[in-house]
């Protein structure tokens, strides 16, 4: 490598502890698998089951077709929901259309929903802080339009307005910046002095865990890299906590053979973690990147230890093929034909 890399006795990789798969989405991979398996393909997954490209890839091969509307999945079929959660009418739609529905939704997504229904129940203002157009905020705000207010980061509070400041809370998107989120929560504490906060973190535990990591590690790798799909809002924020933690870099990938040579460059110690959706191999992928370039010495640093599992959702215990017939049948329909099963070949990528 020349002059492009530290020397080689000085090269080592930090590795975060916890990384990749939380609770929830080891919950709603195995939900889908589970599914296949029990019920054959194809089984219908409303948006990305989790927002990481190889674990949809490799689920598409096994028979799961993915979807955006739930109006794209043929009558009497099975449709399972993200674990990012939905709103009530996508319920409803679903039921419209006689399809057996398997509800994936994290858990911890799950108490958010349940915290804005009895909030809208009360009567509050619930300010929602969360990213404008993620599924996750999308489902939440569905549960209680009229009462939700989106605030999507400190900027976002000067123009928000409530009709009784002695009636308002914040909730808040599961995997947003914990620092980032406390941000805008001080910015609103100072507009609305009787703000209430919900019961519990709603910034769930893996999140902040692989945060915490990171933080931990921030300020000796001067390089950091976070596997994860762009689209994941948890692996995202990683990458800005990395930095706001005094690394001088930091890169989010989704497989190793998107890293750059050059980001190495003057670089001794390199940062790597995942998001909570990432697979434990595509974590060894680029583990092996760096060593063959002379990163071999890895170290861990542990933040926290996870213990947390997550029960598979109830649905997989019933023959919903046989339910979604026979509401076809009673209504009078007929079902379609089913799509063949994309190929389940490993060497395809």
């Amino acid at each position: 490598m020349g002059d492009m890399t530290a020397p080689a006795a000085a090269r080592r990789v930090l590795l975060a502890a916890p990384r990749g798969y939380c609770a929830g989405v080891d919950r709603a991979v195995i939900a889908v698998e589970k599914a296949l398996e029990q019920y054959g393909a194809p089984v219908y997954v409303r948006h990305e089951i989790v927002h990481n490209k190889y674990v949809v890839q490799t689920l598409e091969k096994k028979g799961a077709i993915f979807v955006e509307e739930t109006a794209e999945v043929p009558e009497g079929s099975i449709v399972m929901f993200s674990a990012h959660g939905v709103a009530p009418v996508v319920h409803d739609e679903a039921a419209g259309r006689n399809l057996a529905t398997i509800d994936a939704t994290c858990p911890l997504v799950t108490k958010v929903h349940k915290e804005a229904v009895r909030f809208a129940d009360e009567d509050y203002d619930i300010l929602l802080i969360g990213h404008e157009g993620h599924e996750e905020v999308i489902g939440t705000s569905g549960e209680a339009p009229d009462h939700i207010t989106l605030v999507d980061g400190p900027e976002d509070v000067a123009k928000v307005e409530v009709r009784d400041p002695s009636k308002v809370v914040w909730l808040s998107q599961t995997t947003l910046s914990v620092d980032e989120t406390m941000e805008t929560v001080d910015a609103l504490k100072d507009k609305f002095p009787q703000l209430i906060s919900p019961p519990s973190d709603d910034i769930c535990y893996a999140t902040q865990n692989r945060q915490l990591a990171v933080k931990q590690m921030g300020a000796e790798a001067e390089l950091v890299i976070v596997v994860g799909s762009r689209n994941s809002s948890n692996s995202k924020r990683l990458v800005e906590v990395a930095i706001g933690a005094g690394s001088r870099a930091a890169y989010l990938v989704d497989f190793a053979d998107e890293i750059e040579e050059a980001w190495l460059e003057g670089v001794s110690t390199v940062g790597v973690t995942s998001g909570a959706s990432v697979p434990e191999v595509l974590v060894d992928g680029v583990l092996e990147w760096l060593a063959q370039r002379g990163f071999e010495d890895v170290e861990t640093v542990k933040a926290a230890e996870e213990s947390i599992i997550f029960s598979l959702p109830k649905e997989l215990r019933r023959d919903l093929r046989a339910e979604a017939a026979a509401l076809v049948e009673e209504r009078g329909g007929k079902l379609p034909d089913a799509p063949a099963a994309a190929s389940a070949d490993p060497s395809e990528k």
